[in-house]
């Protein structure tokens, strides 16, 4: 959960906060004095750091320290507690960046409340500082499907504009990326692209995160609205936003203006806001979940973003973009896929899109320790037929109760909508790869009862499309 460094020169205190902290899961480490604190810091940077003010035998207070760790360490929460405590204290550590300031005797339960509040504040402060490393090279799209095709044109359509846009599509189809693509590409690229982890912020957090916070003891947070300012704001899967705060944030796309938690003043804001979902925003607008008016506040542009199993020409270009990437990044062996791996790939059923994808690629390098080609035996299989000991496949309950003609076409017409979507509807390859002339291929279809498309790959045919007979 975390790393946080107890400094105070009472033990009892250190040893009753670190056995506290522990049961709840946090990794604790212990400091008496500032010479044993600076060592602790210098060793490894906490997450959070407890400091006591006063330090007996030491060569520095903890204002001291905690000035040298705002300097050095800046994204390093630090809650001050002192037995000695006044308002003068309290506003000198909140001036010199302290999180927070807590009076001993402190009440465990608050210790505890403002301890996970600075751990999520530090963790969502290290995520964009991540992202925004990331974006120092523009985000690439990767592909050349008809679906890929039609997606990206329509990122090109919105660059330039500051309409607000909706992606939706599946977990793991790249919704994110697109929506960055959009930014790097557009009149606020050199702007902050801030990410709103809908899902991951506890609701009665929410608000805070979002519009900050002001008091007259800490002065004033800027929340992730302020910090996106003149840039981007990225909703992620915004259908788990809570009710109550919808309505606000619908207030401040109306006049970008917004009130801090515990203050008064209007706050404005210049930001171009695009969202995400996996979920049927009209669904959920429709059954009181989502307000309809931020709903279509927000998709004024709705774009889908296609699953892979809609892109399965792309696959052998993602996979090499892949296995490229963790050779740069993290120093694993560089592969390409072998000819029948790529044919496996292309045929898998890919429920976790292109990031199930991604995480295959990785997990390939670095269990393997091959070299060379990658073979379709070193790739997980999970939708694949299991076969026993002696290479036989053993066919699925469902299929082995058919008649054989009935397995056969079952079996037929399930291999070619694989095959043709695989080739992103094209004909001519599909009839290549699978050993039929390209006009027996087309029988072939009709009599199984399969349409084809260029955009739309192949389908099984409704009732009245079927073929008589």
């Amino acid at each position: 959960m975390g790393d946080i460094l107890i400094v105070d020169d009472e033990r009892d205190i250190r040893e009753l906060v670190a056995d506290i902290l522990e049961d709840e899961g946090y990794t604790c480490r212990k400091a008496a004095n500032s010479g044993e604190c600076m060592a602790e810091v210098e060793k490894e940077p906490p997450s959070l750091m407890i400091l006591d003010i006063w330090l007996k035998d030491s060569d520095m207070d903890g204002i001291d320290i905690l000035k040298i760790a705002k300097r050095d360490y800046p994204g390093m929460p630090v809650i001050i507690i002192s037995g000695h405590g006044n308002i003068e204290i309290a506003v000198a550590a909140i001036k010199q960046g302290a999180y927070d300031y807590i009076e001993k005797p402190f009440n465990i339960d608050q210790l505890m409340v403002v301890i996970g509040r600075a751990m999520e504040t530090s963790r969502l402060r290290r995520e964009n500082v991540e992202l925004r490393r990331r974006d120092v090279e523009p985000p690439e799209l990767i592909g050349n499907s008809p679906a890929f095709r039609t997606l990206k044109s329509s990122l090109e359509k919105v660059t330039k504009s500051n309409g607000r846009v909706m992606l939706t599509g599946p977990a793991g189809s790249g919704k994110e990326l697109a929506a960055r693509y959009i930014h790097a590409n557009s009149g606020r690229a050199e702007h902050p692209f801030v990410t709103v982890g809908a899902a991951a912020i506890e609701p009665e957090r929410m608000e805070e995160v979002l519009f900050g916070r002001e008091s007259p003891e800490r002065g004033i947070e800027p929340g992730l609205l302020e910090q996106a300012d003149n840039g981007v704001l990225f909703f992620d899967e915004v259908a788990d936003m809570p009710l109550g705060t919808q309505s606000k944030i619908l207030r401040v796309l109306v006049d970008q203006t917004f009130t801090r938690v515990g203050g008064t003043e209007k706050v404005r804001v210049d930001i171009r806001v695009i969202s995400s979902t996996n979920r049927d925003l009209t669904q959920l607008a429709a059954d009181g979940i989502f307000r309809q008016e931020l709903f279509h506040r927000l998709a004024v542009v709705p774009i889908d973003v296609p699953s892979l199993d809609d892109r399965r020409e792309d696959i052998p270009e993602l996979a090499s973009f892949f296995l490229q990437m963790f050779n740069r990044q993290q120093g694993l062996p560089l592969r390409t896929l072998s000819e029948e791996a790529t044919t496996l790939l292309q045929t898998t059923i890919w429920p976790g899109n292109i990031r199930q994808l991604k995480n295959m690629m990785e997990r390939v390098l670095i269990l393997s320790g091959g070299k060379g080609e990658i073979a379709a035996a070193e790739l997980p299989g999970p939708d694949a037929a299991p076969a026993d000991d002696q290479g036989r496949v053993v066919l699925s309950g469902s299929l082995a109760t058919l008649p054989l003609r009935e397995a056969r076409e079952l079996f037929e017409r399930e291999y070619l909508l694989t095959q043709i979507n695989r080739f992103g509807g094209n004909i001519s390859r599909t009839a290549s790869f699978v050993g039929m002339e390209r006009s027996a291929l087309h029988r072939k279809l009709k009599s199984l009862g399969v349409v084809t498309s260029s955009k739309q790959g192949a389908r099984i045919a409704h009732l009245d499309e079927q073929p008589a007979g």
